[in-house]
């Protein structure tokens, strides 16, 4: 339990010093991050007024930046958190880093929303749990983008990586998997088990770490609802994966410990009866059922 502590206070320093905020047009920023010419800019310059367009259209048109460049350079006007889909460690599947402005991203961001009318809305501050009937069914990439457009608020958000028997959160984010959820519930912690991520600094993750043999016993243990309620002191949102239902008990338990859980389901996978069985055992649950997601992509 101490190492998390230390591992957040670390991050949390480092998250400080580095929130500076720049209040630059568009073209000075893409001017700087490709080092462009005076000569080139005057072209740019020269270009736009001629065509009627924006800096960064002109830029693009002539050779001079590309798509992801101007991406970039509005999501550092608007301090909105961008990652260029050539970062080599950005997994594809954080469709809200890698294409902010796709309808999948947009569908997250609403989700959001939702989220923070009728969920962050002042209350008590609870955990999140998000729950579905079985693996495949695209919970894994709702924790992910969900935890990043939280993040992108501004909001100091955790993702803790509860899947047990088959973690993917350190893929997605290519994170060191060597410590994490299971060394610190099983009492060998030792070194950080929480990472900040460099893309989002408002974005942390608890990856699993080694897997272990007895997954629910671990969850079950009482050191699982002590630290989500840690979390929920140093964290304004905290967002936990979960195995899927058919592999046990553990959703269960996990979501009773959060206090609050979303259950998603795959359109034309997800199989009626399975979804209805999940949802209902949530009736003598002490976690609080939001809704059910249904996910298309």
């Amino acid at each position: 339990m101490s190492s998390s502590v230390t591992s957040v206070s670390a991050s949390e320093s480092g998250q400080v010093q580095g929130a500076e905020v720049k209040d630059q047009s568009i073209g000075a920023i893409i001017s700087a991050s490709r080092n462009l010419s005076a000569e080139q800019v005057e072209k740019i310059l020269a270009y736009q007024r001629s065509q009627g367009v924006r800096f960064g259209e002109a830029a693009v048109s002539l050779g001079f930046a590309s798509t992801d460049d101007v991406l970039f350079a509005l999501s550092q006007q608007f301090h909105y958190p961008y990652a260029p889909v050539e970062h080599a460690r950005i997994n594809p599947e954080l469709v809200t880093l890698t294409h902010p402005f796709s309808p999948q991203a947009e569908a997250f961001r609403a989700t959001r929303s939702q989220l923070m009318m009728r969920f962050y809305n002042g209350t008590e501050p609870q955990a999140l749990a998000v729950v579905s009937p079985a693996s495949g069914d695209g919970k894994t990439y709702f924790c992910a983008n969900l935890a990043v457009s939280l993040a992108q608020l501004g909001g100091r958000t955790l993702l803790v990586d509860a899947d047990l028997r088959g973690p993917r959160q350190h893929e997605l984010f290519g994170l060191n998997n060597s410590e994490g959820l299971s060394a610190v519930l099983s009492g060998r912690a030792t070194g950080q088990v929480i990472q900040q991520i460099a893309t989002v600094p408002s974005l942390f993750v608890m990856p699993v770490g080694v897997t272990p043999p007895n997954p629910l016993e671990l969850v079950e243990r009482p050191a699982f609802g002590l630290l989500m309620r840690e979390f929920l002191t140093k964290f304004d949102h905290v967002i936990v994966d979960t195995p899927a239902a058919s592999f046990g008990a553990d959703s269960h338990v996990v979501a009773a410990r959060c206090g609050a859980a979303l259950v998603i389901a795959r359109r034309n996978e997800t199989r009626v009866a399975a979804l209805q069985e999940l949802v209902a055992t949530f009736e003598q649950s002490p976690a609080k059922l939001l809704g059910v997601i249904v996910n298309e992509f």
